[in-house]
């Protein structure tokens, strides 16, 4: 069993940076993941994000679909609890007709006030309408006419056309980053995707949290493990980490300001007291991977022989930083870091 790889993309992009140009950037990303031979790409979702702003996730993946060949489209993650199941079904059951049955959801509960205001939704209610919202969703992608009267969604004879492409629909990852969370998604989810703000160790924890949760509940392992991870490739090391420190450091300063919580909130709090290079190399070990080809390939492999990760979702750019950047971090990825990981996994 080997690992494969995709490409998160950012779609945040700073107030004053031309959305169009930012789109285009975003297709050339994909285009070159396609000639590449990346297996996924991936879209995040948040909203009113003063000074950086995301394309709306399932309108840009849809669109995105025309440029991604064979590879799969995932969500990372969908807030599930700011929509109503019956628009996510269809619209997800579309994008994965496009991507010739490729699509992953993965959803979450979300942590931002002000997102929840914004969508009419009291804060208190995420997590039972997130959890009913999964069930509703599988219910419409399996079953011709779905009769369900619960807690928030009421639904009588309701079918779903088209459905997906995939039977049963496309897998259900959920995110999650406390123990509670993670134990809940192994009841509930198909898999679990952990974040990028958590140190190996943690996430290796994590893992064995979910498998336990799955054990005892007498589910069988899930068929995939995955993770969001930080990535940047660069024929000179220090300079890998001097062009990515800025962006990473003023991510990671807004995941503070949004009120993340659990371990990937603490990481988040001690990325935005970062203030030297000596400190942020220590933010870095065993969290993100920069460096050279050999470096990376490396600790790649290692994501999957030490964590038991099949699948990443890797971030190669960041709100403000430079595109091209990005694409030369892609090309070395794709002609010598891929290629490497691949034969040392036996792909």
């Amino acid at each position: 069993m080997t690992i494969k790889v995709g490409v998160y993309l950012n779609s945040q992009h700073p107030e004053t940076e031309d959305p169009s140009c930012h789109l285009a950037a975003l297709i050339e990303q994909v285009e070159a993941a396609e000639r590449l031979g990346f297996d996924s790409i991936w879209a995040g979702e948040h909203h009113l994000t003063d000074g950086f702003h995301f394309f709306p996730q399932l309108t840009l993946l849809s669109h995105l679909a025309a440029f991604s060949g064979e590879m799969a489209l995932g969500t990372n993650l969908v807030l599930l609890p700011l929509h109503r199941p019956v628009d996510v079904a269809e619209q997800v059951a579309l994008i994965d007709h496009a991507c010739g049955g490729r699509f992953i959801m993965t959803v979450g509960q979300g942590y931002r006030p002000e997102e929840f205001a914004a969508f009419g939704v009291p804060f208190e209610e995420r997590l039972p309408r997130m959890v009913e919202s999964i069930e509703v969703i599988r219910r419409l992608w399996r079953e011709e006419k779905v009769d369900h009267v619960a807690d928030w969604f009421s639904l009588q004879g309701a079918t779903v056309r088209p459905g997906p492409l995939q039977p049963g629909g496309p897998p259900i990852w959920i995110g999650a980053t406390t123990d509670r969370a993670i134990r809940r998604a192994a009841r509930i989810g198909d898999a679990f995707m952990a974040t990028p703000n958590a140190d190996n160790t943690e996430i290796a924890r994590q893992v064995e949290v979910f498998n336990t949760a799955r054990a005892e509940a007498g589910l069988p392992p899930a068929a995939d493990t995955g993770r969001m991870l930080e990535v940047f490739c660069h024929r000179d090391r220090d300079e890998a980490r001097r062009l990515v420190r800025p962006h990473l450091l003023t991510k990671y300063a807004a995941y503070a300001s949004w009120g993340l919580t659990g371990t990937a909130g603490a990481a988040a709090e001690s990325a935005a007291k970062v203030d030297d290079g000596a400190a942020f190399d220590v933010l870095a070990r065993d969290r993100f991977v920069i460096g050279a080809p050999d470096e990376v390939a490396r600790q790649l492999v290692a994501q999957h022989r030490d964590l038991g990760m099949t699948h990443l979702a890797i971030r190669v750019a960041w709100p403000g930083s430079d595109p091209s950047d990005a694409l030369q971090c892609l090309e070395l990825l794709g002609t010598e870091v891929l290629p490497a990981v691949r034969s040392e996994l036996g792909r």
